[in-house]
């Protein structure tokens, strides 16, 4: 046994003290060692003592009590293992981001006609210059002893070039030269399936009214940028309509209006469009 003698302290007034027992509780009471200082300490019958147990002994007096063996601190007992992968709970991460807005593109496509001519008499007519590059003429002459006149416009395979686009805007530009009288009149505008001159007659689809022109240099507005039913645009993109033609059913009013030959502008279409993705 350690001699703690040169290291002795007086343990009075130290109230509850941790020892260490020597020797094992018997007849009530049991050797410990504190601060170096062996003292016999009295012990309760519901106590038992073992050597090298840990205890805490109290003072009372000169006498020492055993109120408590010290045991090891608890064992803590591991945590459990995680789930399998396929029991584990969905991980609440907050809503899905949104998904991207479409990217929206825009554009101008413009479409001179690929050719211009009158239709009279069951023939393009070839007496007012190149049937493909004629000025456009509707009605009848008064007097003439000719049909009326059906003057088309016809485009080609460029609108189509913007297939799946929507178009948002359609304009169309015309100019009126001299024929018939000098007052303002409208033309009846219609569709043309075609979009290339046929050798026949042009398949005539929807119709609408152009605006009220003069005659050039005598009656103004002799010059319109016309705006045209959206709807005739989309049409000419997606392939069901390819062409624009000027007809009435009756003489009257008889217009001519420019075609590529009289007027570089003539007839020149214009689509406004927009497309997502």
């Amino acid at each position: 046994m350690a001699d703690w003698a040169d290291t002795r302290v007086s343990l009075a007034g130290e109230g509850t003290l941790l020892a260490l027992a020597a020797t094992a509780s018997a007849n009530g009471a049991c050797l410990a060692d504190v601060a170096g200082i062996r003292v016999t300490v009295r012990v309760p019958p519901n106590v038992t003592i073992s050597p090298d147990q840990n205890i805490l002994i109290l003072r009372r007096g000169s006498v020492y009590w055993a109120i408590a063996v010290l045991t090891a601190a608890p064992a803590v007992p591991p945590p459990p293992p995680p789930p399998p992968a396929n029991d584990a709970q969905p991980v609440d991460r907050g809503d899905p981001a949104p998904a991207p807005k479409p990217v929206t593109t825009t554009g101008t496509l413009v479409c001179p006609p690929v050719a211009t001519s009158s239709w009279r008499d069951g023939k393009w007519r070839t007496d007012i210059g190149s049937s493909t590059s004629a000025d456009t003429f509707q009605g009848r002459y008064g007097g003439s002893g000719y049909g009326r006149n059906t003057g088309c416009a016809f485009y080609g395979s460029k609108p189509r070039s913007i297939a799946g686009a929507t178009v948002t805007k359609a304009t169309v530009r015309l100019r009126r030269l001299t024929s018939g009288d000098y007052a303002r009149r409208s033309p009846t505008l219609r569709l043309v399936s075609q979009s290339s001159r046929p050798s026949g007659a042009p398949t005539l689809g929807e119709t609408t009214a152009g605006p009220a022109l003069g005659v050039i240099n005598q009656v103004s507005p002799w010059e319109s940028t016309f705006q045209l039913p959206t709807s005739w645009g989309q049409a000419m993109v997606d392939g069901n309509r390819g062409g624009l033609a000027i007809t009435v059913a009756s003489d009257d009013p008889y217009i001519r209006l420019a075609g590529r030959d009289s007027w570089s502008a003539a007839w020149t279409l214009t689509l406004y469009w927009r497309r997502s993705s």
